[in-house]
This record gives C-alpha cells, sequence and structure tokens, in this order.
C-alpha cells in the first residue's frame, strides 16, 4: 500500500474493513462519517486536557485545611504515621498555603505558556495523530504523578512543583493539534458556530475534572488526580487508533477547494475509501494537498511545491493583521477564566458556609455558563461577522457581573447559582471565541497566499499570549488573597477584562467603519 493512505490509522483500517462487509450495497457518505469522527475524537480529546487541569482546584480545599481544631472521622485510623496528615497535607498546612499553591498553579501555567510557542512551531512540522496520542499519554502520566504523593506519604514541595511543570510542557500538544486538525477538515462557512459547540469541551472537562475530585477529595484525594490521569491515558490510545488528522491522508481535497473532491491515490489499493457521492479526479493537484502526509510516524516525508510545504515563522504570523491584538486581548481575557478554574472553589469554601464537596459542586455552574457562552459568542459572530465587536461586548457586560459576584453571589444559593452562570457566559464567551474561530480565521488569512501551514503557529502565538496570562492570575490571586483578601483578587479581575476590552478596540473601530462603509454601498 502506497501513498498517502498506507499509514491510516488502525481503527480506521478495521472500521473501512468491516464496512466493506456489511455495508458493500449502500450508499455511504464517508466524507460525513470522517468528520463527525474528527469533532467527536478532538472534542473527546480536549475534555481530557481539562479533566486533568481541574483537580488540583478542588483538592486545595482539603490540602490547604487547618486541622489543629478538627476532630478525624470515625473511619479514619488515627494513628502515629496519619495523626497529623489526615485532612491537611504538609508543606501546604501554614498561613502561607494559598501562595504555595499559588506557586504550583504558576509552575503549571508558566511552563505550559513558554512550551506552547515551540509546541505549534512543532505542531506545523509532524504527524499530529502522532503528536497528540503522545502528549495525552505524557499528560495522564503527569497527573498521575500528583497523585501517588497521597499513598506514597511525598510532602515535598519541589515535587509537587516539578510534576505541575512537566504537565504544563506536555499539555501544550493539544491545544495547537486539535485547532490545526479542525481546520484542515472544516472549512469557514459557520465557523463560529461549530466551534462554538466545539469549544465546549473545555467547560466540560472543567465539570468531569471537579465531579471525579470532589467524589474522592475528602476520602482519598490522590485518586482525585490518578482517576483522571488514567482516563487521558486511555482516550490518548484511542486517538492513536482512530484519528486521521487531513482529509488528505484519505484522498479528499481540503475544504478550500471547491468542496470535497476524491483525488486519486497513486498506487494505493485502498479503493474502499472512494467515497460515492464525490467525484474522482486522475490528477493529484498540489493545491489540494494543504495538510500533513501519514507517510512516517512524526515528519512528513511527502513532497509538495516549496512555497505550500514552508511552514510560516513566528515573525511572518504576528504580521499577520489582528494576531498581535487577539493575543494581548486573550491574555487579559484568559487571566480571568483561569483564575476562576483554579481558584473558585476556595473561594466559595471561604466565603460561605460550604463544604469542599459542595463547593467543588456549585463551581461547575461557572463552566456550564462557559457553554453557553461559547456557543452564543459563535452564533453572534457568525451572524454579524463581526468576531472583534462580539467580544467586546461581552467583556463589557463582564466587568458588572463580577462586581455582582463578588458582592451579593454568597447571600444564598439561588443566587449564587444565577451569578456564577451568568459570569461563566460573559467571562468564557470572548475567550472561547478567540481562541477557536478567530485563531482558525487568522491562520488562514488571505495575507499569507500560498502559504497552507500557519494555523498552528498563530494558535500558538495567540493562546500561548493567554496563557501567559494564564499563568498570572492564578498567582496573583493567591498572592492578592492572602494579603489584601478576596475583594480586591474580584478588582483585579474587573481590571483584567477592562484591559482586555481595550486591547480590541482598534479592531471593534476597524470593524464597526467596515459595515458602515458596506450599508452605504448597499443603500448606493
Amino acid at each position: 500500500m502506497n501513498g498517502p493512505a498506507r499509514d491510516l490509522p488502525w481503527g480506521v483500517r478495521c472500521l473501512k474493513y468491516m464496512s466493506n462487509g456489511c455495508c458493500e450495497n449502500r450508499r455511504i457518505n464517508w466524507m460525513l462519517w470522517h468528520q463527525s469522527g474528527v469533532l467527536a475524537l478532538t472534542y473527546l480529546a480536549y475534555t481530557c486536557y481539562h479533566l486533568t487541569r481541574k483537580p488540583i482546584s478542588v483538592v486545595k480545599n482539603v490540602l490547604s485545611q487547618n486541622c489543629s481544631n478538627l476532630q478525624p472521622p470515625p473511619d479514619i485510623l488515627v494513628n502515629d504515621s496519619n495523626r497529623d496528615t489526615w485532612c491537611d497535607w504538609a508543606p501546604f498546612d501554614t498561613q502561607d498555603a494559598p501562595a504555595l499553591l499559588g506557586m504550583l498553579d504558576s509552575a503549571f501555567l508558566f511552563a505550559y505558556a513558554i512550551a506552547m510557542f515551540l509546541s505549534g512551531f512543532i505542531a506545523e512540522r509532524v504527524n499530529l495523530r502522532y503528536f497528540l496520542s503522545l502528549g495525552m499519554l505524557l499528560s495522564g502520566i503527569s497527573c498521575y504523578l500528583f497523585g501517588i504523593a497521597k499513598p506514597y506519604n511525598i510532602h515535598s514541595l519541589w515535587f509537587f512543583i516539578l510534576v505541575q511543570a512537566m504537565g504544563g510542557i506536555f499539555q501544550t500538544s493539544g491545544w495547537p493539534g486539535v485547532v490545526t486538525v479542525l481546520g484542515n477538515w472544516f472549512g469557514k462557512g459557520k465557523r463560529g458556530l461549530i466551534f462554538g459547540i466545539w469549544n465546549s469541551h473545555t467547560s466540560l472537562g472543567n465539570i468531569l475534572g471537579s465531579l471525579i475530585a470532589a467524589a474522592y477529595v475528602e476520602t482519598d484525594w490522590g485518586l482525585s488526580f490518578m482517576v483522571p490521569g488514567a482516563i487521558m491515558g486511555l482516550i490518548g490510545f484511542m486517538i492513536f487508533l482512530f484519528l486521521v488528522p487531513c482529509p488528505t491522508e484519505l484522498g479528499y481535497s481540503s475544504p478550500a477547494a471547491a468542496g470535497y473532491r476524491k483525488i486519486d491515490v497513486t498506487n494505493s489499493s485502498d479503493d474502499d475509501l472512494a467515497d460515492v457521492g464525490y467525484h474522482s479526479q486522475s490528477v493529484v493537484e498540489d493545491g489540494l494537498e494543504s495538510g500533513q502526509s501519514e507517510t512516517s510516524p512524526m515528519l512528513s516525508r511527502h513532497r509538495r511545491s516549496q512555497s505550500e510545504n514552508s511552514a510560516i515563522g513566528f515573525v511572518g504570523a504576528m504580521k499577520i493583521p489582528g494576531v498581535i491584538e487577539y493575543s494581548l486581548s486573550l491574555f487579559f481575557a484568559k487571566l480571568v477564566s483561569y483564575t476562576f478554574l483554579y481558584w473558585l472553589p476556595l473561594y466559595i469554601a471561604a466565603s460561605t458556609t460550604y463544604g469542599a464537596t459542595m463547593s467543588a459542586d456549585l463551581s461547575t455552574l461557572f463552566d456550564v455558563g462557559g457553554i453557553v457562552g461559547a456557543i452564543v459568542a459563535g452564533v453572534l459572530s457568525d451572524y454579524s461577522g463581526m468576531s472583534a465587536l462580539t467580544c467586546a461586548g461581552m467583556l463589557q457586560l463582564a466587568i458588572p457581573s463580577l462586581f455582582l459576584y463578588d458582592y451579593v453571589g454568597n447571600t444564598s444559593l439561588g443566587v449564587n447559582i444565577v451569578l456564577l452562570l451568568v459570569a461563566g457566559v460573559l467571562v468564557n464567551g470572548p475567550y472561547a471565541l478567540i481562541t477557536t474561530a478567530v485563531s482558525a480565521e487568522l491562520g488562514t488569512h488571505p495575507s499569507l497566499g500560498d502559504n497552507s501551514k500557519a494555523l498552528a503557529t498563530v494558535t500558538a502565538i495567540i493562546d500561548g499570549t493567554g496563557s501567559i496570562g494564564a499563568a498570572v492570575g492564578p498567582l496573583l490571586a493567591g498572592l492578592v488573597s492572602r494579603w489584601a483578601g478576596w475583594h480586591n483578587v474580584f478588582y483585579m479581575l474587573m481590571f483584567a477584562d477592562l484591559m482586555a476590552l481595550l486591547f480590541l478596540s482598534r479592531l471593534v473601530y476597524r470593524e464597526v467603519r467596515a459595515c458602515v462603509r458596506r450599508r452605504r454601498v448597499l443603500e448606493v
């Protein structure tokens, strides 16, 4: 078997073989099946990335408890080995616990932010199936290693920092990988809606991570990390078995062409790959082969014309109009979102009378709102054609919503629920839109000309810059909450949203001016 099809994933080969036996007389739209499979696999993959990020925010409530005035539950045997650690965990059992836990968040997020730029560079040049599956396996292992501190009685701060930094580096495989795969398979039509729905994986991963961690946090917090880590490793193996990174690997044209067309795979014996609903072509055009080849495990050997094969550099990507503005805006938007991600359960427990499990369960409502916010932002962007204006409008509303949640959110359970949902919609909506539809649009900007390999680099620049803000936010939250109180943490978050709004102002002005010009032309 030669050509692009010869390194198809084993799972896809098995499915094709079985379909030949049971469905050979039926007309099957294979492209639709493959698109649906790519959506499902990338959705599941990035759900797992966030599934393994969330447990630390839930376990903070246990690690930093002051057990001196508490009595151990009757089902816990207190002896010399666990008398001092039955509910807290050194070195996080001091008054400096918020700052130390903030260091763990920063170790993960700074490593993530720095490595993201290199990850985007690598993702443009390797086989994304291997890149993603290996990254998921190593990310799962790093999460699992954090959990084994409980059964092995590990109390070294440097162990936790090292494990978190490793996890941050390995998790950078996720975002450039899944966004590039999705950009390879889907064109620009209704991209905001598709990415808005698809981007709910972030919130779903946070919700599942919170629920799994909450199930073990008060009995054996080590399992709060080990279970998500094992799940991520298993899903990574599924990615290895079934993910096809680009339609050209199956012999189809890219979505940028006029529809999907079946192209001839020279000397290939995989006739079963033919899509009955599409016309065949005998000539393979260079312009149709914009994706990466699967002919080697990691590096692509398939040679195209120099103009299309060369991946764009960082300087060239940053020159694309809008990349710098959206990157800086995402710095502050992601600062707010990740501060909630890492500190919301602890804030709820500190500002109310709820326990660790209840606080973790309640914090999932912020992510439920995030699912709605991502979809709403995508729909508004598609309808208006103005992504910057959509983000700016939601950021403007997010500022008063954070103020209200800080001052009246703890008055009752009902008010807390409503304001958490509203804050989730307005905080996560712009963040989701910038990291998905906007990144994909900029990665295929007309200014690139024939250079088709910019999507992962642009995605890495935007998300990498945002990730620096995500690293700064939790670190500042830990320090500010320790020395100035939670009210000042929320003032910090409101200021961050204001800065995100200001960095989009020039793009908003351009979009509004372009809209006014179009209307004038139509009126004439």
